[in-house]
């Protein structure tokens, strides 16, 4: 893992609100993907619709503390309105300031007890 940080979100979205939040994740994608640092950036709906799951991974805390002072600045009143965080699980080691960050969110943090990842190529 060598200093990177994922997060695992759960999000309830009303269902009225439900295209407009779509409009809105396909925006912070494209603004995501011209972040240096962001390895994963997906989300999942589930099959009620009335659930996103939100899965992020950076190489590092700076690589995430800067994605989400985009997100702040960008998307971060609008996401508010459209989507209720319901669980916000941390995984890896984040430094002081991300920690700080994430704690605002209401973030539970988890330390690396074991295992790997396997390298992908394309």
């Amino acid at each position: 893992m060598h200093g990177e940080i994922s997060w695992q979100v759960e999000l309830s979205i009303e269902p009225e609100q439900l295209g407009a939040f779509r409009l809105l994740t396909s925006q912070m994608i494209q603004s995501t993907r011209l972040e240096q640092g962001v390895l994963v950036y997906e989300r999942f709906l589930s099959e009620d619709h009335g659930k996103v799951f939100v899965y992020e991974r950076y190489s590092d805390s700076e690589a995430a503390i800067a994605h989400l002072h985009v997100f702040r600045e960008k998307f971060g009143k609008a996401f508010s309105r459209l989507a209720q965080r319901d669980r916000f699980l941390v995984f890896g080691r984040p430094n002081q300031q991300l920690r700080q960050i994430l704690s605002g969110f209401g973030a539970e943090f988890l330390s690396p007890m074991g295992g790997f990842s396997a390298a992908t190529t394309a």
